[in-house]
Protein backbone atom coordinates (compact mmCIF):
# COMPACT_ATOMS: atom_id res chain seq x y z
CA UNK A 1 0.00 0.00 0.00
CA UNK A 2 1.21 3.68 -0.54
CA UNK A 3 1.87 5.99 2.60
CA UNK A 4 -0.12 8.23 3.40
CA UNK A 5 0.51 12.27 3.59
CA UNK A 6 -2.60 13.77 5.10
CA UNK A 7 -3.47 17.68 5.38
CA UNK A 8 -4.52 18.99 8.63
CA UNK A 9 -7.90 20.66 6.06
CA UNK A 10 -10.61 18.36 4.89
CA UNK A 11 -10.51 21.04 1.49
CA UNK A 12 -7.20 21.72 -0.32
CA UNK A 13 -7.85 25.01 -1.58
CA UNK A 14 -5.60 26.92 -3.92
CA UNK A 15 -2.54 27.93 -1.97
CA UNK A 16 -2.83 31.24 -4.19
CA UNK A 17 -4.84 34.09 -5.12
CA UNK A 18 -6.22 35.21 -8.68
CA UNK A 19 -5.30 38.59 -9.32
CA UNK A 20 -5.68 39.06 -13.15
CA UNK A 21 -8.38 36.73 -15.05
CA UNK A 22 -8.70 36.25 -19.36
CA UNK A 23 -12.11 35.79 -21.23
CA UNK A 24 -13.02 31.78 -22.18
CA UNK A 25 -15.05 32.35 -25.62
CA UNK A 26 -17.56 29.46 -25.99
CA UNK A 27 -18.54 27.51 -29.20
CA UNK A 28 -21.25 25.72 -30.01
CA UNK A 29 -20.76 22.09 -31.05
CA UNK A 30 -21.93 22.39 -34.63
CA UNK A 31 -18.79 25.35 -34.88
CA UNK A 32 -16.51 23.02 -33.04
CA UNK A 33 -17.24 20.85 -35.81
CA UNK A 34 -16.24 22.84 -38.26
CA UNK A 35 -13.48 23.89 -36.84
CA UNK A 36 -11.72 20.72 -36.55
CA UNK A 37 -12.75 20.63 -39.77
CA UNK A 38 -10.01 23.31 -41.32
CA UNK A 39 -7.63 22.25 -39.00
CA UNK A 40 -7.46 19.05 -40.60
CA UNK A 41 -8.73 17.04 -37.87
CA UNK A 42 -5.45 17.49 -35.77
CA UNK A 43 -5.93 19.41 -32.32
CA UNK A 44 -2.34 21.06 -32.78
CA UNK A 45 -3.94 23.22 -35.86
CA UNK A 46 -7.05 24.78 -33.62
CA UNK A 47 -6.32 28.05 -32.57
CA UNK A 48 -6.46 28.47 -29.28
CA UNK A 49 -9.14 31.21 -29.20
CA UNK A 50 -11.61 28.31 -30.28
CA UNK A 51 -10.87 26.17 -27.35
CA UNK A 52 -12.84 26.15 -24.16
CA UNK A 53 -10.36 24.14 -22.28
CA UNK A 54 -6.90 24.28 -23.17
CA UNK A 55 -5.62 20.76 -21.89
CA UNK A 56 -2.90 20.10 -25.05
CA UNK A 57 -0.18 20.78 -22.94
CA UNK A 58 1.28 21.76 -19.26
CA UNK A 59 4.59 23.16 -20.98
CA UNK A 60 5.05 27.05 -20.89
CA UNK A 61 0.98 27.37 -20.03
CA UNK A 62 1.40 28.11 -16.52
CA UNK A 63 0.03 31.26 -14.48
CA UNK A 64 3.19 33.33 -13.28
CA UNK A 65 2.92 34.52 -9.90
CA UNK A 66 3.55 38.43 -8.92
CA UNK A 67 7.01 37.72 -7.52
CA UNK A 68 7.81 36.28 -10.93
CA UNK A 69 6.30 39.29 -12.48
CA UNK A 70 8.57 41.76 -10.31
CA UNK A 71 11.59 39.21 -11.42
CA UNK A 72 10.63 40.14 -14.90
CA UNK A 73 11.10 43.71 -14.33
CA UNK A 74 14.21 43.62 -12.66
CA UNK A 75 15.71 41.44 -15.68
CA UNK A 76 19.30 42.16 -16.81
CA UNK A 77 19.17 42.12 -20.35
CA UNK A 78 23.55 42.53 -20.57
CA UNK A 79 24.64 40.24 -23.31
CA UNK A 80 27.18 38.97 -21.36
CA UNK A 81 27.79 38.49 -17.63
CA UNK A 82 24.21 39.53 -16.83
CA UNK A 83 23.08 39.44 -12.97
CA UNK A 84 19.53 37.69 -13.92
CA UNK A 85 21.98 34.54 -15.14
CA UNK A 86 23.41 34.42 -11.66
CA UNK A 87 20.31 34.48 -9.61
CA UNK A 88 19.10 31.48 -11.82
CA UNK A 89 22.26 29.62 -11.55
CA UNK A 90 22.03 29.93 -7.85
CA UNK A 91 18.63 28.54 -8.19
CA UNK A 92 19.05 25.68 -10.26
CA UNK A 93 22.19 24.69 -8.13
CA UNK A 94 20.24 24.83 -5.10
CA UNK A 95 17.81 22.28 -6.00
CA UNK A 96 20.04 20.16 -8.39
CA UNK A 97 23.48 20.55 -6.30
CA UNK A 98 25.45 20.39 -9.73
CA UNK A 99 28.31 22.66 -10.56
CA UNK A 100 28.07 23.43 -14.21
CA UNK A 101 24.65 25.05 -15.19
CA UNK A 102 23.61 26.46 -19.15
CA UNK A 103 20.64 28.10 -19.95
CA UNK A 104 19.04 27.16 -23.21
CA UNK A 105 15.66 28.57 -24.88
CA UNK A 106 13.50 25.47 -23.57
CA UNK A 107 13.89 21.19 -23.14
CA UNK A 108 14.87 20.00 -26.36
CA UNK A 109 17.61 22.58 -26.85
CA UNK A 110 19.14 20.85 -24.13
CA UNK A 111 18.69 17.47 -26.03
CA UNK A 112 19.82 18.71 -29.26
CA UNK A 113 22.46 20.09 -27.45
CA UNK A 114 23.39 17.14 -25.84
CA UNK A 115 22.41 13.91 -28.37
CA UNK A 116 24.19 16.22 -31.01
CA UNK A 117 27.68 15.44 -28.95
CA UNK A 118 27.04 11.99 -27.11
CA UNK A 119 24.91 10.68 -29.95
CA UNK A 120 25.42 9.26 -33.36
CA UNK A 121 25.08 6.36 -35.77
CA UNK A 122 25.33 2.86 -34.19
CA UNK A 123 24.41 4.66 -30.69
CA UNK A 124 21.87 3.42 -28.43
CA UNK A 125 20.04 4.87 -25.42
CA UNK A 126 17.99 3.34 -22.97
CA UNK A 127 15.24 4.96 -20.51
CA UNK A 128 12.47 4.20 -18.55
CA UNK A 129 10.31 6.12 -21.78
CA UNK A 130 11.51 8.77 -23.71
CA UNK A 131 9.02 11.42 -24.55
CA UNK A 132 8.23 12.37 -28.18
CA UNK A 133 10.76 15.66 -28.74
CA UNK A 134 13.62 13.65 -26.40
CA UNK A 135 13.13 10.46 -29.01
CA UNK A 136 13.44 13.16 -32.19
CA UNK A 137 17.03 14.41 -30.84
CA UNK A 138 17.74 10.83 -30.13
CA UNK A 139 16.86 10.03 -33.83
CA UNK A 140 17.77 12.82 -35.87
CA UNK A 141 21.33 12.37 -34.24
CA UNK A 142 21.33 8.62 -36.00
CA UNK A 143 20.88 6.90 -32.58
CA UNK A 144 18.07 4.79 -31.43
CA UNK A 145 15.75 5.28 -28.17
CA UNK A 146 14.68 1.95 -26.51
CA UNK A 147 12.11 2.36 -23.85
CA UNK A 148 12.24 -0.29 -20.83
CA UNK A 149 8.97 0.71 -18.76
CA UNK A 150 8.61 -1.83 -15.75
CA UNK A 151 5.95 -4.12 -16.19
CA UNK A 152 3.50 -2.19 -14.10
CA UNK A 153 3.64 1.13 -16.24
CA UNK A 154 2.21 -1.35 -19.18
CA UNK A 155 -0.80 -1.83 -17.45
CA UNK A 156 -3.09 1.21 -16.98
CA UNK A 157 -4.99 -0.19 -14.64
CA UNK A 158 -2.94 -1.68 -12.47
CA UNK A 159 -1.93 0.01 -9.33
CA UNK A 160 1.24 0.71 -8.24
CA UNK A 161 2.97 3.32 -6.96
CA UNK A 162 5.78 3.66 -9.15
CA UNK A 163 4.74 3.12 -12.52
CA UNK A 164 7.16 5.53 -13.85
CA UNK A 165 10.20 3.12 -12.96
CA UNK A 166 12.32 1.92 -14.96
CA UNK A 167 12.84 -2.32 -15.77
CA UNK A 168 16.28 -2.74 -13.85
CA UNK A 169 16.47 -6.24 -15.31
CA UNK A 170 15.71 -5.25 -18.76
CA UNK A 171 17.94 -2.82 -18.12
CA UNK A 172 20.96 -5.31 -17.55
CA UNK A 173 19.88 -7.27 -20.66
CA UNK A 174 19.93 -4.37 -23.30
CA UNK A 175 23.34 -3.38 -21.71
CA UNK A 176 24.52 -7.32 -22.83
CA UNK A 177 23.14 -7.16 -25.74
CA UNK A 178 23.91 -3.82 -27.35
CA UNK A 179 26.93 -3.25 -25.33
CA UNK A 180 28.12 -0.80 -23.01
CA UNK A 181 30.54 1.02 -25.81
CA UNK A 182 27.32 1.81 -28.23
CA UNK A 183 25.75 3.27 -24.97
CA UNK A 184 25.77 7.13 -24.74
CA UNK A 185 23.65 7.27 -21.86
CA UNK A 186 20.60 5.54 -19.96
CA UNK A 187 17.99 8.00 -19.40
CA UNK A 188 15.32 8.56 -17.13
CA UNK A 189 12.19 11.02 -17.48
CA UNK A 190 10.69 12.00 -14.09
CA UNK A 191 7.92 11.73 -13.58
CA UNK A 192 7.42 9.43 -16.71
CA UNK A 193 5.55 11.69 -18.95
CA UNK A 194 4.41 8.91 -21.98
CA UNK A 195 3.72 6.52 -19.09
CA UNK A 196 1.04 8.40 -17.77
CA UNK A 197 2.64 11.11 -15.71
CA UNK A 198 3.87 8.41 -13.46
CA UNK A 199 6.34 9.05 -10.84
CA UNK A 200 9.73 7.24 -10.72
CA UNK A 201 11.16 6.11 -7.35
CA UNK A 202 14.52 7.22 -5.84
CA UNK A 203 15.12 3.75 -5.04
CA UNK A 204 14.72 2.73 -8.79
CA UNK A 205 16.93 6.32 -9.36
CA UNK A 206 19.46 4.67 -7.35
CA UNK A 207 19.55 1.37 -8.87
CA UNK A 208 19.67 2.48 -12.29
CA UNK A 209 22.60 4.75 -11.59
CA UNK A 210 24.58 1.83 -10.19
CA UNK A 211 23.84 -0.18 -13.30
CA UNK A 212 25.13 3.19 -15.62
CA UNK A 213 28.46 3.61 -13.16
CA UNK A 214 29.22 -0.07 -13.04
CA UNK A 215 29.66 -0.15 -16.92
CA UNK A 216 30.88 3.71 -17.07
CA UNK A 217 27.43 4.53 -18.57
CA UNK A 218 26.48 7.90 -18.14
CA UNK A 219 22.77 8.58 -16.19
CA UNK A 220 20.84 11.39 -17.94
CA UNK A 221 17.53 12.34 -15.89
CA UNK A 222 15.04 14.56 -17.55
CA UNK A 223 13.81 16.52 -14.98
CA UNK A 224 11.00 18.03 -16.21
CA UNK A 225 8.63 17.58 -13.47
CA UNK A 226 10.82 17.02 -11.17
CA UNK A 227 9.09 18.59 -8.18
CA UNK A 228 6.19 16.52 -8.79
CA UNK A 229 7.76 13.04 -8.71
CA UNK A 230 10.08 14.11 -5.57
CA UNK A 231 6.43 14.69 -3.61
CA UNK A 232 5.60 11.37 -5.12
CA UNK A 233 8.84 10.30 -3.76
CA UNK A 234 7.45 12.19 -0.34
CA UNK A 235 4.12 10.44 0.18
CA UNK A 236 4.78 6.97 -1.77
CA UNK A 237 8.05 5.70 -0.97
CA UNK A 238 9.40 4.15 2.45
CA UNK A 239 11.47 6.36 4.74
CA UNK A 240 11.02 9.88 3.08
CA UNK A 241 7.71 11.43 4.64
CA UNK A 242 9.22 13.14 7.07
CA UNK A 243 11.96 14.52 4.18
CA UNK A 244 11.62 17.96 2.83
CA UNK A 245 10.90 18.09 -1.15
CA UNK A 246 14.25 20.04 -1.79
CA UNK A 247 16.71 17.17 0.40
CA UNK A 248 14.23 14.93 -1.89
CA UNK A 249 15.34 16.76 -4.87
CA UNK A 250 18.97 17.15 -3.96
CA UNK A 251 19.01 13.16 -3.75
CA UNK A 252 17.31 12.53 -6.73
CA UNK A 253 20.14 14.59 -8.99
CA UNK A 254 23.08 13.48 -6.72
CA UNK A 255 22.64 10.27 -8.79
CA UNK A 256 22.87 11.90 -11.82
CA UNK A 257 25.39 12.83 -14.35
CA UNK A 258 23.41 15.58 -16.64
CA UNK A 259 20.26 17.07 -16.15
CA UNK A 260 18.07 17.86 -19.42
CA UNK A 261 15.38 20.44 -17.90
CA UNK A 262 12.20 22.41 -19.50
CA UNK A 263 11.74 25.26 -17.39
CA UNK A 264 8.49 25.49 -19.05
CA UNK A 265 6.73 22.49 -16.74
CA UNK A 266 7.80 22.52 -13.11
CA UNK A 267 9.36 26.08 -12.83
CA UNK A 268 5.96 27.82 -14.06
CA UNK A 269 7.58 29.80 -16.54
CA UNK A 270 6.44 30.54 -20.27
CA UNK A 271 9.62 29.63 -21.75
CA UNK A 272 13.41 28.24 -20.87
CA UNK A 273 15.15 25.41 -20.26
CA UNK A 274 18.67 24.38 -19.20
CA UNK A 275 21.56 21.82 -19.22
CA UNK A 276 23.59 20.44 -15.53
CA UNK A 277 26.41 18.84 -15.91
CA UNK A 278 29.05 17.53 -13.85
CA UNK A 279 32.14 16.47 -16.54
CA UNK A 280 33.71 19.83 -17.31
CA UNK A 281 35.32 18.68 -20.94
CA UNK A 282 31.16 17.53 -22.02
CA UNK A 283 30.25 21.09 -20.94
CA UNK A 284 32.49 23.24 -22.93
CA UNK A 285 31.31 20.82 -26.04
CA UNK A 286 27.80 21.71 -25.11
CA UNK A 287 28.53 25.51 -24.58
CA UNK A 288 30.66 26.05 -28.15
CA UNK A 289 27.05 24.48 -29.96
CA UNK A 290 24.99 26.85 -27.51
CA UNK A 291 27.09 29.70 -28.64
CA UNK A 292 26.73 28.17 -32.07
CA UNK A 293 22.70 27.71 -32.20
CA UNK A 294 21.35 29.51 -28.84
CA UNK A 295 23.44 32.01 -27.94
CA UNK A 296 25.96 33.07 -25.12
CA UNK A 297 26.11 31.14 -22.18
CA UNK A 298 24.85 33.51 -20.01
CA UNK A 299 21.68 33.67 -21.42
CA UNK A 300 21.52 30.86 -23.77
CA UNK A 301 18.66 31.80 -26.13
CA UNK A 302 16.97 33.55 -23.11
CA UNK A 303 16.35 37.67 -22.22
CA UNK A 304 17.19 38.60 -18.77
CA UNK A 305 13.58 38.37 -17.74
CA UNK A 306 13.14 34.81 -18.52
CA UNK A 307 15.71 33.80 -16.69
CA UNK A 308 14.42 35.74 -13.82
CA UNK A 309 10.92 34.02 -14.09
CA UNK A 310 12.32 30.59 -14.08
CA UNK A 311 14.28 31.43 -10.70
CA UNK A 312 11.53 32.24 -9.34
CA UNK A 313 9.65 29.60 -9.92
CA UNK A 314 11.59 26.92 -8.68
CA UNK A 315 11.90 28.47 -5.45
CA UNK A 316 7.97 28.34 -5.42
CA UNK A 317 7.72 25.13 -7.32
CA UNK A 318 9.50 23.08 -4.20
CA UNK A 319 6.88 24.43 -1.59
CA UNK A 320 4.77 21.53 0.01
CA UNK A 321 1.28 23.40 0.21
CA UNK A 322 1.70 23.65 -3.40
CA UNK A 323 2.53 20.07 -4.25
CA UNK A 324 0.24 19.25 -2.03
CA UNK A 325 -2.62 21.00 -3.51
CA UNK A 326 -1.50 19.93 -7.30
CA UNK A 327 -1.44 16.27 -7.00
CA UNK A 328 -4.68 16.18 -4.86
CA UNK A 329 -6.42 18.32 -8.24
CA UNK A 330 -5.39 15.39 -10.39
CA UNK A 331 -6.39 12.66 -8.14
CA UNK A 332 -10.08 14.55 -7.26
CA UNK A 333 -10.46 14.27 -11.21
CA UNK A 334 -9.59 10.97 -11.43
CA UNK A 335 -11.92 10.32 -8.49
CA UNK A 336 -15.03 11.69 -10.61
CA UNK A 337 -14.16 9.91 -13.54
CA UNK A 338 -13.40 6.49 -11.63
CA UNK A 339 -17.17 6.52 -10.12
CA UNK A 340 -18.60 7.07 -13.86
CA UNK A 341 -16.72 3.70 -14.88
CA UNK A 342 -14.36 5.84 -17.98
CA UNK A 343 -11.11 3.76 -18.35
CA UNK A 344 -7.88 5.47 -17.27
CA UNK A 345 -4.14 5.44 -15.90
CA UNK A 346 -4.52 4.94 -12.59
CA UNK A 347 -3.10 5.54 -10.47
CA UNK A 348 -3.39 9.06 -11.71
CA UNK A 349 -0.20 11.19 -12.14
CA UNK A 350 1.43 14.18 -11.31
CA UNK A 351 0.64 17.03 -14.31
CA UNK A 352 -2.52 14.92 -16.26
CA UNK A 353 -5.22 12.70 -16.22
CA UNK A 354 -4.70 10.34 -19.17
CA UNK A 355 -7.64 8.48 -20.55
CA UNK A 356 -7.05 5.11 -21.45
CA UNK A 357 -8.28 4.95 -25.41
CA UNK A 358 -7.89 1.66 -26.14
CA UNK A 359 -10.25 0.68 -23.27
CA UNK A 360 -12.77 3.56 -24.18
CA UNK A 361 -13.54 2.97 -27.65
CA UNK A 362 -12.75 -1.21 -28.31
CA UNK A 363 -14.71 -0.85 -31.86
CA UNK A 364 -11.70 1.72 -33.62
CA UNK A 365 -8.84 -0.77 -33.98
CA UNK A 366 -5.24 0.58 -33.70
CA UNK A 367 -4.53 1.63 -37.20
CA UNK A 368 -7.49 3.91 -37.23
CA UNK A 369 -5.82 5.87 -34.30
CA UNK A 370 -8.45 5.86 -31.36
CA UNK A 371 -6.59 7.83 -28.96
CA UNK A 372 -6.90 10.40 -31.75
CA UNK A 373 -10.30 9.73 -32.32
CA UNK A 374 -10.79 10.77 -28.41
CA UNK A 375 -8.99 13.53 -28.47
CA UNK A 376 -10.87 15.22 -31.41
CA UNK A 377 -14.50 13.85 -29.72
CA UNK A 378 -13.44 15.68 -26.51
CA UNK A 379 -12.98 18.76 -28.73
CA UNK A 380 -16.25 18.65 -30.32
CA UNK A 381 -18.46 17.84 -27.47
CA UNK A 382 -16.95 20.33 -25.05
CA UNK A 383 -14.39 22.33 -26.37
CA UNK A 384 -11.73 20.19 -24.47
CA UNK A 385 -8.26 19.93 -26.26
CA UNK A 386 -6.01 17.05 -25.50
CA UNK A 387 -3.46 15.18 -26.89
CA UNK A 388 -3.09 11.69 -28.24
CA UNK A 389 -0.16 9.98 -26.58
CA UNK A 390 -0.43 6.64 -29.03
CA UNK A 391 -0.36 5.19 -32.35
CA UNK A 392 0.10 8.78 -34.02
CA UNK A 393 2.86 9.98 -31.63
CA UNK A 394 4.95 7.38 -31.35
CA UNK A 395 3.27 4.61 -34.43
CA UNK A 396 6.54 3.27 -36.44
CA UNK A 397 6.07 1.20 -39.83
CA UNK A 398 7.26 -2.53 -40.54
CA UNK A 399 9.02 -2.61 -43.81
CA UNK A 400 5.60 -3.85 -45.44
CA UNK A 401 3.94 -0.13 -44.56
CA UNK A 402 2.15 -1.31 -41.29
CA UNK A 403 1.43 0.43 -38.51
CA UNK A 404 3.43 -0.41 -35.00
CA UNK A 405 1.73 0.73 -32.00
CA UNK A 406 3.46 1.52 -28.46
CA UNK A 407 1.95 -0.31 -25.64
CA UNK A 408 0.01 2.25 -24.35
CA UNK A 409 -2.50 4.24 -26.49
CA UNK A 410 -3.56 7.52 -24.32
CA UNK A 411 -5.05 10.91 -24.56
CA UNK A 412 -3.28 13.22 -21.73
CA UNK A 413 -5.64 15.76 -20.54
CA UNK A 414 -2.30 18.26 -19.23
CA UNK A 415 -3.34 20.49 -16.53
CA UNK A 416 -1.61 24.01 -16.75
CA UNK A 417 0.00 24.88 -13.13
CA UNK A 418 -2.73 27.49 -10.99
CA UNK A 419 -4.81 28.13 -14.53
CA UNK A 420 -8.18 26.36 -14.38
CA UNK A 421 -10.22 26.23 -10.99
CA UNK A 422 -11.98 23.31 -9.72
CA UNK A 423 -15.33 24.00 -11.76
CA UNK A 424 -12.98 24.05 -14.93
CA UNK A 425 -12.27 20.25 -13.76
CA UNK A 426 -15.84 19.60 -12.79
CA UNK A 427 -16.95 20.77 -16.47
CA UNK A 428 -13.90 18.52 -17.96
CA UNK A 429 -15.24 15.40 -16.29
CA UNK A 430 -18.88 15.64 -17.39
CA UNK A 431 -17.50 15.79 -20.53
CA UNK A 432 -15.65 12.66 -20.62
CA UNK A 433 -18.15 11.08 -18.70
CA UNK A 434 -20.93 12.08 -21.61
CA UNK A 435 -18.58 10.69 -24.05
CA UNK A 436 -19.00 7.51 -22.56
CA UNK A 437 -22.32 6.76 -23.74
CA UNK A 438 -21.71 8.21 -26.78
CA UNK A 439 -18.70 6.04 -27.71
CA UNK A 440 -20.31 3.70 -29.99
CA UNK A 441 -20.83 6.77 -32.81
CA UNK A 442 -16.96 7.98 -32.14
CA UNK A 443 -14.77 6.77 -35.54
CA UNK A 444 -11.13 5.92 -36.29
CA UNK A 445 -9.01 8.43 -38.93
CA UNK A 446 -6.59 7.89 -41.60
CA UNK A 447 -3.82 10.36 -41.91
CA UNK A 448 -3.37 11.69 -45.01
CA UNK A 449 0.34 13.66 -44.83
CA UNK A 450 2.89 13.14 -42.33
CA UNK A 451 6.07 14.57 -41.10
CA UNK A 452 9.56 12.30 -41.31
CA UNK A 453 9.78 13.06 -37.80
CA UNK A 454 7.19 14.62 -34.57
CA UNK A 455 4.73 14.19 -37.34
CA UNK A 456 1.43 14.33 -35.03
CA UNK A 457 2.19 18.57 -34.69
CA UNK A 458 1.61 19.16 -38.31
CA UNK A 459 -0.31 15.59 -39.55
CA UNK A 460 -3.30 16.06 -41.29
CA UNK A 461 -6.12 13.53 -40.83
CA UNK A 462 -9.93 12.64 -42.60
CA UNK A 463 -12.20 10.55 -40.40
CA UNK A 464 -12.81 6.66 -41.83
CA UNK A 465 -16.35 7.30 -42.89
CA UNK A 466 -18.90 10.25 -43.50
CA UNK A 467 -20.55 9.53 -40.05
CA UNK A 468 -21.49 12.39 -37.93
CA UNK A 469 -19.05 12.37 -34.68
CA UNK A 470 -21.08 12.23 -31.50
Amino acid sequence: MFLKYYSRMKTIIEPFRIKSVEPIYFTTKEQRKKILEAAHYNPFLIQSKDVIIDLLTDSGTSAMSSEQWAGMMRGDESYAGSSSFYRFKKSVQNITQMPIIIPTHQGRASEKILFSIIGGPGKVFLSNTLFDTTRANIEYAGSEGIDLITEAGKHPHKIAPFKGNIDVSALDEAIRKYQPENIPAIILTITNNSGGGQPVSLENISATAKIAKKHNIMLVIDACRFAENAYFIKVREAGYTDKSIISICNEIFSHADVITMSAKKDAFANIGGFLALRDPDLAQQARNLLIVTEGFPTYGGLAGRDLEAIAQGLEEIIDDHYLEYRIRSIEYIGEKLQKANVPLMLPTGGHAIYLDAKAFLPHIPLNQYPGHALACALFIEGGIRGVEIGSVMFGKYNPDGLLISPPLELVRLAIPRRVYTQSHMDYVSEVIIDLIDKKDTIQGFKIIEEAPILRHFTAKFVPYSNQSYV
